[in-house]
């Protein structure tokens, strides 16, 4: 690991530990604000929007000007949204926070392409999962010290903590080297026709319908285990660190797959967190759900290793933007009908996401490597 990589794992690992404070009581911050269920899904759901939309830009800019200074900007917004949570004392400017904070993580296109273009010799899915798995690391202990903190200070105290954090992670990332901006090849681009084929656009459709599957029971999963299974604060804080726990170790196994079988076997590991939850009955089960609801994190890594074999390096912050848009918009869809759901049948969103992980397993096929050799087999004996 260059020097880089190393210091945005070490940024990316404080950043981890600042959010998994709160990342898991979000939505019962917002229930003890006084927001409803639906209201909680819309707020979400708006975050997830706003983001979608700043994808592609995102990863346009950082093509053109360079990834830095759009990481750069990231991290600024992401320390003045949590400065806003943490300072907010009503539901509507806490909202704004909210939003903004998610908004921040218009980073994911640009960092997935800085990491790959500073990786040296390792795979791109090895490079993806190792910072992936720093920042959770973070998190993992961020959510052990946010149920504990929670329990004896209160919910409000952890944004105030998490603020704090995030200012030394922003200190960090300011030391690394820029990369250089690499122009678009007129030649390859003229013979292509297009910048992204068809078969680009096929897996970008698919990217977004696994995202909305798996995480469909993962917004009011707290609320769900605080109102209806009756776990505590701290028990929720220990789920959320299994949760990134499980990130940690499922990105590293996964990290050593190819792309296509990593990405495959995220969305298994996703949709047992959905089957665990909707039919556990203690703390043990419970506990195996979370750790494996770290595969939904997971196959947003393997699905953008799977995507740089499918672009040249100038467009590959595009393309980054173009594959976390479509996680986006899942993540606003999702939301929004998991709100809804839950008040009408608080398990119904676990039930559907289990029944419908067989029909995820089989759209997996047609992007198989096997199927993609074929098909230039094919044309090349035409």
């Amino acid at each position: 690991m260059n020097r880089d990589l190393r210091l945005l794992s070490i940024s990316l690992f404080i950043w981890g530990i600042g959010e998994g404070l709160f990342f898991y009581f979000q939505p019962l911050y917002l229930q003890k604000l006084g927001a409803s269920p639906e209201v909680i899904g819309v707020i979400l759901g708006v975050g997830g929007l706003v983001l979608s939309l700043s994808h592609i830009p995102a990863g346009a800019a950082a093509d053109r000007f360079g990834r830095r200074p759009v990481m750069w900007a990231s991290w600024f917004t992401g320390l003045v949204a949590a400065w806003t949570m943490a300072l907010a004392r009503s539901l509507p400017v806490f909202a704004v926070g909210a939003v903004l904070y998610n908004l921040s993580a218009f980073v994911i296109a640009p960092l997935n392409s800085y990491v790959t273009a500073a990786r040296g010799r390792w795979s791109v899915q090895r490079a993806l999962t190792i910072t992936s798995a720093s920042f959770n690391a973070g998190a993992v202990l961020g959510s052990l010290a946010g149920g504990q903190v929670s329990q004896r200070l209160g919910l409000a105290t952890i944004y105030q903590v998490a603020a704090l954090i995030f200012m030394i992670s922003v200190v960090v990332v300011l030391f690394i080297h820029p990369q250089p901006v690499v122009a678009s090849d007129p030649a390859e681009k003229a013979a292509n026709g297009r910048r992204f084929s068809p078969r680009f656009w096929a897996f970008m459709g698919f990217v977004f319908v696994v995202m909305l599957v798996l995480y469909l029971p993962q917004p009011l999963a707290p609320n769900f285990l605080r109102d209806v299974r009756h776990v505590s604060l701290g028990d929720i804080g220990t789920l959320g660190a299994l949760a990134r726990g499980g990130m940690v170790v499922i990105s590293l196994v996964l990290g050593s797959f190819g792309a296509w079988e990593g990405f495959l076997l995220a969305q298994i590991s996703g949709g047992l967190f959905a089957l665990l939850i909707w039919k556990g009955n203690g703390m043990w089960m419970y506990s195996a759900a979370y750790f494996f609801a770290g595969g939904y994190w997971a196959s947003k890594a393997m699905a953008a290793a799977e995507v740089r074999s499918m672009v040249s390096e100038a467009a590959m912050g595009l393309a980054y933007g173009l594959n976390e848009t479509m996680g986006g918009l899942a993540v606003f869809l999702a939301s929004t009908l998991a709100g809804w759901m839950y008040a009408r049948s608080p398990e119904s969103a676990f039930r559907w996401a289990a029944w419908l992980l067989p029909l995820l397993l089989l759209g997996n096929l047609p992007f198989h490597p096997r199927w993609r050799r074929a098909k230039v087999s094919r044309k090349q004996t035409s």
